[in-house]
């Protein structure tokens, strides 16, 4: 209890982090109630208002169908925030399952699934997932499907690095030594300490896989009509860039804000967790800027 406590009491010193954190539960809590929200969906056309600005009845205004600007991002947060978990989670699942076994069990097994990996991470990301979604039929399954299965990698690696240091601790040698199986002592003693990096990456990954949602919707190769989607949104408005700005820059403000609050969200937990990293990047800017200036100096 008392580590929850002195969790939480740093985190809500990082005013940025709680703050990130509070957005993300206003998005989030937008997103699930958006029928009451809006009762009428994000799909209703009125061509009597197609096209209209910014006002107190449409805070985003509308399309060039008539529909409402705000409900669409509204449930066009549910596609987005519920690919970006259902992707992380299978990353998380994947990463998890092949980096225990990787470390746990090192040798043939280890570089087999770590030259994996390296595959993987030898195709930059985003084409590697508009290679794949060019190949599967686009929709919202084979989307969180496909991010989660590309971005195992670097959960696995965490999880290896973590398993190889716990791996020798003293008290797992001891549970080794009493007869404790290999499930046993991978789940009950070296699982736990991998708990608090994970948690970090993991919400970390959230806001890339948002982005990547995005960007995808945005080829066209994310999430169909007539399902709403931020990046659809975002391209379906550039061609009216100059007579309806608002059509791609209420989309775009609220992606941004929700990649900068996960990644803020992620840096607080982390720094929470971990008070030592925050002194030491600290310490580490400061000792740059005062290194910049000796050879300036010079």
């Amino acid at each position: 209890m008392d580590g929850w406590r002195r969790f939480i009491r740093d985190f809500s010193r990082n005013r940025m982090a709680a703050g990130g954190l509070v957005f993300l539960i206003l998005i989030v809590l937008a997103a699930a109630f958006a029928g009451l929200i809006f009762p009428d969906g994000a799909d209703e056309i009125d061509l009597d208002n197609a096209l209209r600005s910014p006002s107190a009845v449409h805070p985003f205004g509308t399309d060039p169908f008539g529909r409402d600007l705000l409900a669409r991002v509204i449930y066009g947060a549910r596609i987005s925030l519920g690919v970006g978990f259902l992707a992380r989670t299978i990353s998380l699942l994947l990463g998890l399952f092949f980096g225990t076994v990787a470390g746990y069990f090192g040798g043939r097994t280890d570089s087999i699934i770590m030259r994996l990996a390296d595959i993987t991470f030898a195709f930059p990301a985003l084409l590697l997932l508009i290679a794949v979604m060019a190949v599967v039929s686009p929709g919202m399954i084979s989307l969180f499907t496909v991010l989660g299965a590309i971005g195992w990698a670097s959960m696995a690696r965490l999880v290896r690095s973590r398993v190889i240091s716990v791996k020798e601790y003293e008290y797992v040698e001891a549970a080794r030594a009493a007869g404790a199986g290999h499930l046993k002592l991978a789940g009950k003693y070296i699982l736990p300490q991998c708990v608090s990096p994970v948690i970090v990456v993991y919400t970390l990954g959230l806001g890339m896989i948002v982005m990547a949602e995005a960007s995808l919707s945005f080829l066209g190769l994310g999430v169909q009509p007539p399902l709403p989607s931020w990046g659809r949104m975002i391209s379906n408005g550039i061609v009216f860039m100059r007579s309806a700005p608002w059509l791609t820059l209420f989309p775009g403000l609220v992606l941004t804000a929700t990649i900068c609050s996960f990644n803020l969200v992620g840096d607080g937990i982390r720094d929470a967790l971990d008070p030592g990293s925050k002194r030491i990047a600290a310490r580490t800017g400061k000792e740059g800027m005062i290194r910049g200036r000796l050879q300036q100096g010079l």
